[in-house]
């Protein structure tokens, strides 16, 4: 999935937080393809977290089991002995929520400025833009741009804010700065997308601005096989009236599909590989067993490279 950084104004000195610009699409566990006939990359991704899955890249096989030993004791949280569904699939939205939550850490004391654990949209508006209000961003090059963008934060803002009191909590922050991953912001990611894409003004993404958005053609220049591609997904499947544009219905529907949970398919696929004795739970013996496929280690890497070059040869 494409992740886009809120833009910025040249020569602003201000502490703008990297909100996501917007999403195209749920986000998936990993950027890694899932075909485990070519390797785990996208299960250790999942299973670990992306940055998690660098650090046991590092690793012998030895250090891998020991360490993937501790966290199947974590994993089982009623101390079983089994790893359920339930459990992987909790621990799996943990590890893909964890990067949310050290960009919120990251942010909150900046933020939280008389430090009472709240932040006012006053505090944030104030921390973010406040040295260019007070002369209405007379010297700020493309004006009209950075004053929209405080429009839009307020919005935001304002949408995040469940009791609307001015006042965020950390919860309500974190779905200030990810919208995409609170149902109630999907109305704000819906309209914060048509309105990225949607240059002619008319409330709506036809064609060229849906490619427009992906693909500029340069002169002389073929356009490439997946342009095609995605023109084909506009008029045979997001395009869903057949009337030649994306509403914000059938936006809603492209970038936020309700009926995937990837955590939910990843903890059933794993279930599914380990479990030996089809009981669909996992020991941690089973899992041990099938170590490579949770954690992995450039050692092992190393070893497949070398069998998909004698297979090669």
């Amino acid at each position: 999935m494409q992740l886009l950084l809120l833009s910025l104004i040249v020569g602003v000195t201000v502490a703008v937080p990297p909100q996501e610009k917007r999403v195209h699409h749920q986000r998936d566990l990993s950027d890694h393809v899932h075909d485990d006939a070519h390797g785990y990359q996208y299960d250790h991704e999942a299973f670990l977290g992306k940055e998690e899955a660098k650090t046991f890249d590092q690793l012998t096989p030895e250090e891998s089991k020991a360490k993937l030993g501790k966290i199947v004791d974590r994993i089982d949280t009623d101390k079983d002995g089994f790893v359920s569904h339930a459990e992987l699939h909790h621990w799996i939205k943990h590890r893909q929520r964890r990067y949310i939550e050290e960009n919120v850490d990251k942010h909150w004391k900046e933020y939280d400025q008389d430090k009472d654990g709240r932040i006012a949209w006053t505090e944030y508006k104030n921390t973010t833009y406040g040295f260019y209000l007070d002369d209405e961003f007379s010297d700020v090059e493309n004006r009209e741009s950075y004053k929209a963008m405080l429009t839009r934060d307020e919005r935001r803002f304002k949408a995040a804010d469940k009791n609307g009191d001015g006042i965020a909590t950390r919860e309500e922050f974190t779905a200030f700065l990810h919208p995409e991953e609170f149902s109630y912001m999907k109305n704000i990611v819906v309209q914060e997308t048509v309105e990225d894409i949607d240059k002619n003004g008319d409330g709506k993404i036809n064609l060229e601005e849906y490619i427009g958005d992906m693909y500029t053609a340069e002169d002389g220049e073929n356009e490439p096989e997946w342009v095609n591609t995605e023109k084909k997904q506009f008029s045979e499947f997001r395009d869903v009236n057949k009337d030649g544009y994306l509403d914000a219905s059938e936006v809603a529907q492209w970038i936020l599909p309700g009926d995937v949970d990837h955590a939910d398919n990843e903890a059933k696929h794993l279930i599914h590989e380990t479990d030996r004795n089809n009981d669909e739970k996992m020991t941690k013996k089973e899992i041990l067993d099938n170590w490579n496929m949770f954690v992995g280690s450039q050692a092992t890497n190393y070893g497949e490279d070398l069998t998909k070059k004698h297979d090669e040869l």
